[in-house]
Protein backbone atom coordinates (compact mmCIF):
# COMPACT_ATOMS: atom_id res chain seq x y z
CA UNK A 1 0.00 0.00 0.00
CA UNK A 2 1.39 3.50 -0.86
CA UNK A 3 1.66 5.88 1.99
CA UNK A 4 1.16 9.50 1.71
CA UNK A 5 2.76 11.71 4.53
CA UNK A 6 1.30 15.18 5.43
CA UNK A 7 2.92 17.93 3.72
CA UNK A 8 3.32 21.51 5.03
CA UNK A 9 1.65 24.03 4.93
CA UNK A 10 1.14 25.62 1.46
CA UNK A 11 1.81 29.24 3.16
CA UNK A 12 5.04 27.83 4.74
CA UNK A 13 6.12 26.48 1.40
CA UNK A 14 5.05 30.00 -0.63
CA UNK A 15 7.37 31.82 1.67
CA UNK A 16 9.94 29.86 1.59
CA UNK A 17 9.83 29.88 -2.60
CA UNK A 18 9.67 33.40 -2.02
CA UNK A 19 12.19 33.58 0.40
CA UNK A 20 14.63 31.33 -1.70
CA UNK A 21 13.75 33.58 -4.72
CA UNK A 22 14.43 36.88 -3.06
CA UNK A 23 17.54 35.90 -2.10
CA UNK A 24 19.00 34.77 -5.25
CA UNK A 25 18.37 38.17 -6.63
CA UNK A 26 20.44 39.17 -3.19
CA UNK A 27 23.42 36.89 -3.45
CA UNK A 28 23.60 37.35 -7.10
CA UNK A 29 23.95 41.20 -7.49
CA UNK A 30 26.00 41.04 -4.40
CA UNK A 31 28.22 38.07 -5.88
CA UNK A 32 31.15 40.88 -7.52
CA UNK A 33 33.93 38.28 -7.09
CA UNK A 34 37.14 39.50 -5.43
CA UNK A 35 40.13 40.80 -7.35
CA UNK A 36 42.49 38.74 -5.69
CA UNK A 37 40.83 36.07 -3.41
CA UNK A 38 42.74 33.58 -0.83
CA UNK A 39 41.59 29.77 -1.20
CA UNK A 40 39.68 30.16 1.71
CA UNK A 41 37.43 32.95 0.40
CA UNK A 42 37.01 31.20 -2.64
CA UNK A 43 35.57 28.21 -0.78
CA UNK A 44 33.67 30.51 1.61
CA UNK A 45 31.77 32.06 -2.12
CA UNK A 46 31.41 28.57 -3.54
CA UNK A 47 29.70 27.54 -0.25
CA UNK A 48 27.55 30.20 -0.17
CA UNK A 49 26.70 29.48 -3.56
CA UNK A 50 25.87 26.20 -3.09
CA UNK A 51 23.61 27.16 -0.48
CA UNK A 52 21.80 29.69 -2.48
CA UNK A 53 21.41 27.04 -5.44
CA UNK A 54 20.06 24.75 -3.75
CA UNK A 55 17.16 26.71 -2.42
CA UNK A 56 16.58 28.14 -6.01
CA UNK A 57 16.23 24.59 -6.97
CA UNK A 58 13.03 23.87 -4.58
CA UNK A 59 11.94 27.31 -4.97
CA UNK A 60 11.51 25.92 -8.67
CA UNK A 61 10.24 22.68 -7.94
CA UNK A 62 7.50 24.63 -5.55
CA UNK A 63 7.12 27.13 -8.66
CA UNK A 64 6.73 23.83 -11.19
CA UNK A 65 3.77 22.35 -8.47
CA UNK A 66 2.00 25.78 -8.24
CA UNK A 67 1.75 25.44 -11.97
CA UNK A 68 0.73 22.61 -12.73
CA UNK A 69 -2.04 22.95 -10.19
CA UNK A 70 -2.84 25.86 -11.50
CA UNK A 71 -3.26 24.39 -15.30
CA UNK A 72 -5.28 21.57 -13.71
CA UNK A 73 -7.54 24.27 -12.30
CA UNK A 74 -8.07 25.46 -15.77
CA UNK A 75 -8.92 22.33 -17.15
CA UNK A 76 -11.53 21.28 -14.56
CA UNK A 77 -13.37 24.79 -14.80
CA UNK A 78 -13.25 24.43 -18.39
CA UNK A 79 -14.73 21.19 -18.46
CA UNK A 80 -17.73 22.31 -15.77
CA UNK A 81 -18.62 25.89 -17.80
CA UNK A 82 -18.67 23.62 -20.95
CA UNK A 83 -21.08 21.36 -18.62
CA UNK A 84 -23.37 24.34 -18.25
CA UNK A 85 -23.62 25.64 -20.74
CA UNK A 86 -24.73 22.74 -22.64
CA UNK A 87 -27.74 22.20 -20.10
CA UNK A 88 -28.38 25.67 -20.45
CA UNK A 89 -28.98 25.27 -24.15
CA UNK A 90 -31.17 22.13 -23.46
CA UNK A 91 -33.27 24.07 -21.27
CA UNK A 92 -33.26 26.83 -23.56
CA UNK A 93 -34.44 24.54 -26.06
CA UNK A 94 -37.24 23.03 -23.65
CA UNK A 95 -38.58 26.35 -23.20
CA UNK A 96 -38.99 27.21 -26.45
CA UNK A 97 -40.79 24.19 -26.78
CA UNK A 98 -43.11 25.35 -23.77
CA UNK A 99 -44.20 28.61 -25.37
CA UNK A 100 -44.97 27.03 -28.38
CA UNK A 101 -46.92 24.28 -27.05
CA UNK A 102 -48.51 26.87 -25.47
CA UNK A 103 -48.97 29.18 -28.65
CA UNK A 104 -50.87 26.83 -29.91
CA UNK A 105 -52.85 25.18 -27.17
CA UNK A 106 -50.95 21.57 -27.30
CA UNK A 107 -50.21 21.09 -22.97
CA UNK A 108 -50.12 17.43 -23.19
CA UNK A 109 -46.53 16.90 -24.17
CA UNK A 110 -45.51 19.27 -21.76
CA UNK A 111 -43.94 17.12 -19.05
CA UNK A 112 -42.25 14.84 -21.77
CA UNK A 113 -40.60 18.32 -23.23
CA UNK A 114 -39.37 19.40 -19.74
CA UNK A 115 -38.53 15.74 -18.27
CA UNK A 116 -38.00 13.67 -20.96
CA UNK A 117 -40.49 11.40 -19.74
CA UNK A 118 -44.05 10.23 -19.32
CA UNK A 119 -46.65 12.41 -18.25
CA UNK A 120 -48.40 10.07 -15.92
CA UNK A 121 -44.79 9.92 -14.42
CA UNK A 122 -43.70 13.37 -13.82
CA UNK A 123 -47.33 15.29 -13.89
CA UNK A 124 -50.65 14.08 -12.94
CA UNK A 125 -52.01 16.92 -13.75
CA UNK A 126 -51.59 20.58 -15.00
CA UNK A 127 -53.62 22.66 -13.12
CA UNK A 128 -52.11 25.54 -14.04
CA UNK A 129 -50.12 26.51 -17.24
CA UNK A 130 -48.82 29.97 -15.56
CA UNK A 131 -47.63 28.33 -12.70
CA UNK A 132 -45.47 25.94 -14.38
CA UNK A 133 -43.92 28.92 -16.53
CA UNK A 134 -43.10 30.37 -13.16
CA UNK A 135 -41.17 27.26 -12.19
CA UNK A 136 -39.74 26.96 -15.48
CA UNK A 137 -38.46 30.68 -15.52
CA UNK A 138 -36.98 29.96 -11.42
CA UNK A 139 -35.18 27.41 -13.13
CA UNK A 140 -33.46 28.72 -16.18
CA UNK A 141 -32.49 31.60 -13.56
CA UNK A 142 -30.38 29.05 -11.55
CA UNK A 143 -28.97 27.93 -15.17
CA UNK A 144 -27.80 31.33 -16.08
CA UNK A 145 -26.64 32.10 -12.25
CA UNK A 146 -24.43 28.70 -12.49
CA UNK A 147 -22.98 29.50 -16.13
CA UNK A 148 -22.20 32.81 -14.85
CA UNK A 149 -20.63 31.70 -11.89
CA UNK A 150 -18.47 29.33 -13.76
CA UNK A 151 -17.37 31.81 -15.85
CA UNK A 152 -16.22 33.64 -13.64
CA UNK A 153 -14.24 31.15 -11.68
CA UNK A 154 -12.69 29.98 -14.91
CA UNK A 155 -11.28 33.76 -15.58
CA UNK A 156 -10.07 33.95 -12.04
CA UNK A 157 -7.86 30.46 -12.27
CA UNK A 158 -6.75 31.61 -15.83
CA UNK A 159 -5.29 34.34 -14.30
CA UNK A 160 -3.95 32.58 -11.26
CA UNK A 161 -2.64 30.19 -13.69
CA UNK A 162 -0.55 32.93 -15.82
CA UNK A 163 0.79 34.10 -12.60
CA UNK A 164 1.66 31.12 -11.64
CA UNK A 165 3.70 30.59 -15.38
CA UNK A 166 5.69 34.32 -14.71
CA UNK A 167 6.37 32.42 -11.46
CA UNK A 168 7.83 29.60 -13.08
CA UNK A 169 9.57 31.69 -15.75
CA UNK A 170 11.13 33.74 -13.10
CA UNK A 171 12.01 30.80 -11.07
CA UNK A 172 13.84 29.12 -14.13
CA UNK A 173 15.59 32.38 -14.50
CA UNK A 174 17.01 32.77 -11.28
CA UNK A 175 18.12 29.31 -11.10
CA UNK A 176 20.04 29.34 -14.42
CA UNK A 177 21.75 32.62 -13.17
CA UNK A 178 22.53 30.76 -9.80
CA UNK A 179 23.71 27.93 -11.75
CA UNK A 180 26.11 29.70 -13.77
CA UNK A 181 27.69 31.67 -11.11
CA UNK A 182 28.37 28.55 -9.14
CA UNK A 183 30.55 27.10 -12.37
CA UNK A 184 32.18 30.18 -12.35
CA UNK A 185 33.34 30.50 -8.83
CA UNK A 186 33.85 26.84 -8.88
CA UNK A 187 36.58 27.40 -11.94
CA UNK A 188 38.25 30.12 -9.34
CA UNK A 189 38.08 27.41 -6.86
CA UNK A 190 40.35 25.41 -9.62
CA UNK A 191 42.42 27.97 -10.30
CA UNK A 192 43.66 28.76 -6.94
CA UNK A 193 44.20 25.08 -6.32
CA UNK A 194 41.28 24.35 -4.17
CA UNK A 195 39.27 21.48 -3.38
CA UNK A 196 35.05 21.57 -3.84
CA UNK A 197 34.25 21.92 -0.42
CA UNK A 198 31.09 20.06 -0.16
CA UNK A 199 32.63 17.10 -1.82
CA UNK A 200 34.19 14.53 0.03
CA UNK A 201 37.97 14.68 0.94
CA UNK A 202 38.25 11.00 1.68
CA UNK A 203 36.96 8.00 -0.30
CA UNK A 204 33.60 6.59 0.95
CA UNK A 205 33.29 2.89 2.04
CA UNK A 206 31.83 -0.07 0.08
CA UNK A 207 29.05 1.13 -1.72
CA UNK A 208 26.95 -2.18 -1.58
CA UNK A 209 26.70 -2.25 2.16
CA UNK A 210 25.23 -0.18 4.92
CA UNK A 211 26.79 1.13 7.89
CA UNK A 212 25.24 1.18 11.42
CA UNK A 213 21.83 0.22 12.20
CA UNK A 214 20.96 -2.85 9.91
CA UNK A 215 18.46 -1.87 7.67
CA UNK A 216 14.84 -3.28 7.55
CA UNK A 217 13.36 -4.94 4.14
CA UNK A 218 12.05 -1.81 3.17
CA UNK A 219 15.17 0.68 3.98
CA UNK A 220 17.45 -1.63 2.02
CA UNK A 221 15.10 -0.87 -0.86
CA UNK A 222 15.50 2.50 -0.76
CA UNK A 223 19.31 2.61 -0.14
CA UNK A 224 19.80 -0.30 -2.91
CA UNK A 225 17.77 2.01 -5.10
CA UNK A 226 19.59 5.44 -4.52
CA UNK A 227 23.45 3.88 -4.77
CA UNK A 228 22.25 2.43 -8.13
CA UNK A 229 21.62 6.15 -8.93
CA UNK A 230 25.29 7.22 -7.97
CA UNK A 231 26.95 8.60 -11.22
CA UNK A 232 23.74 9.71 -12.81
CA UNK A 233 23.16 13.77 -13.42
CA UNK A 234 21.83 16.14 -11.58
CA UNK A 235 19.84 18.07 -13.12
CA UNK A 236 17.25 20.97 -11.64
CA UNK A 237 13.63 19.56 -11.31
CA UNK A 238 14.62 16.44 -12.16
CA UNK A 239 12.86 13.41 -11.06
CA UNK A 240 14.63 10.47 -13.10
CA UNK A 241 14.74 7.84 -14.17
CA UNK A 242 17.80 9.80 -15.86
CA UNK A 243 18.99 12.35 -13.98
CA UNK A 244 17.64 13.59 -10.39
CA UNK A 245 17.69 16.75 -8.58
CA UNK A 246 18.02 16.29 -4.36
CA UNK A 247 14.38 15.93 -3.35
CA UNK A 248 13.66 14.07 -6.49
CA UNK A 249 16.09 11.22 -5.88
CA UNK A 250 14.92 10.79 -2.34
CA UNK A 251 11.34 11.07 -3.45
CA UNK A 252 11.97 8.36 -6.28
CA UNK A 253 13.98 6.35 -3.63
CA UNK A 254 11.66 6.17 -0.70
CA UNK A 255 8.70 5.04 -3.59
CA UNK A 256 10.34 2.20 -4.10
CA UNK A 257 8.99 1.42 -0.28
CA UNK A 258 5.88 2.39 -1.19
CA UNK A 259 5.65 5.70 0.29
CA UNK A 260 4.98 8.69 -1.64
CA UNK A 261 6.61 11.66 -0.55
CA UNK A 262 5.52 15.46 -1.00
CA UNK A 263 7.84 16.62 -4.21
CA UNK A 264 9.56 19.11 -2.33
CA UNK A 265 11.96 19.48 0.60
CA UNK A 266 9.79 22.26 2.24
CA UNK A 267 7.25 19.11 2.27
CA UNK A 268 9.53 16.73 2.97
CA UNK A 269 10.45 17.70 6.11
CA UNK A 270 7.32 17.41 7.18
CA UNK A 271 6.63 13.59 6.02
CA UNK A 272 7.75 11.59 8.97
CA UNK A 273 9.38 11.88 12.72
CA UNK A 274 12.23 14.32 13.06
CA UNK A 275 15.21 12.92 14.83
CA UNK A 276 18.65 14.59 16.12
CA UNK A 277 21.78 13.84 14.34
CA UNK A 278 23.26 11.26 17.01
CA UNK A 279 19.84 9.41 16.24
CA UNK A 280 19.93 9.14 11.94
CA UNK A 281 19.51 5.51 10.99
CA UNK A 282 20.45 4.19 7.39
CA UNK A 283 17.24 5.62 5.40
CA UNK A 284 16.52 8.44 7.10
CA UNK A 285 16.15 11.88 5.28
CA UNK A 286 18.67 14.70 6.07
CA UNK A 287 18.10 18.26 5.58
CA UNK A 288 20.69 21.20 5.39
CA UNK A 289 20.23 24.98 5.42
CA UNK A 290 17.45 26.20 6.65
CA UNK A 291 15.69 24.55 9.36
CA UNK A 292 12.43 26.62 8.65
CA UNK A 293 12.86 25.71 4.92
CA UNK A 294 15.52 23.65 4.27
CA UNK A 295 16.79 23.79 0.70
CA UNK A 296 18.63 20.12 0.37
CA UNK A 297 17.86 17.11 1.00
CA UNK A 298 20.00 13.75 1.10
CA UNK A 299 19.55 10.02 2.01
CA UNK A 300 21.79 8.98 5.00
CA UNK A 301 23.32 5.63 4.21
CA UNK A 302 25.22 4.88 7.41
CA UNK A 303 28.26 5.26 8.68
CA UNK A 304 28.16 8.55 8.64
CA UNK A 305 27.89 8.98 4.65
CA UNK A 306 25.11 10.10 3.06
CA UNK A 307 23.72 9.79 -0.83
CA UNK A 308 22.66 13.02 -2.48
CA UNK A 309 23.06 15.15 -5.89
CA UNK A 310 24.15 18.89 -4.35
CA UNK A 311 24.47 20.67 -8.20
CA UNK A 312 24.59 20.51 -11.91
CA UNK A 313 28.20 20.72 -11.69
CA UNK A 314 28.63 17.17 -10.28
CA UNK A 315 26.65 13.54 -10.44
CA UNK A 316 24.83 12.12 -8.03
CA UNK A 317 27.68 11.04 -4.68
CA UNK A 318 28.04 9.45 -1.74
CA UNK A 319 29.65 11.60 0.41
CA UNK A 320 31.17 11.62 3.99
CA UNK A 321 28.73 14.02 6.08
CA UNK A 322 31.43 15.05 8.39
CA UNK A 323 33.86 17.31 5.50
CA UNK A 324 31.09 19.55 4.89
CA UNK A 325 27.21 18.65 5.36
CA UNK A 326 27.58 18.47 8.81
CA UNK A 327 28.03 21.87 9.49
CA UNK A 328 25.22 23.33 7.33
CA UNK A 329 22.62 20.53 8.69
CA UNK A 330 19.55 20.88 10.24
CA UNK A 331 17.14 17.78 11.21
CA UNK A 332 16.80 14.73 10.00
CA UNK A 333 13.39 12.97 9.33
CA UNK A 334 12.57 9.03 9.96
CA UNK A 335 10.12 7.83 6.72
CA UNK A 336 7.57 5.24 7.64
Amino acid sequence: MTRNPAAGSRASRRSATIGSLALGSVLLSSGVALADPTEEEAQQRYEQLQEELSGLNEAYNQAQEDHEAAEAEVSDLEERVEETEENLQEMSGRVSAIAQSTYTGSTHSLPGLLFGGSPDNVLQTIADLDFLSVGQEAVMSDYVEEAERSERLLSQATEAEERAATALEEAETSFEQGEQALEEQSEVLDTLGGADPTASTEPVGDPSGGGGTAASGDVQAVLDFARAQIGKPYVWGGTGPDSYDCSGLTQAAWAQAGVNLPRTTYDQVNAGTQVSRDQVRPGDLLFFYDAAAPSHVGIYSGDGRMIHGSNPSKPLEEVNLADYWDSVFTTAVRVG
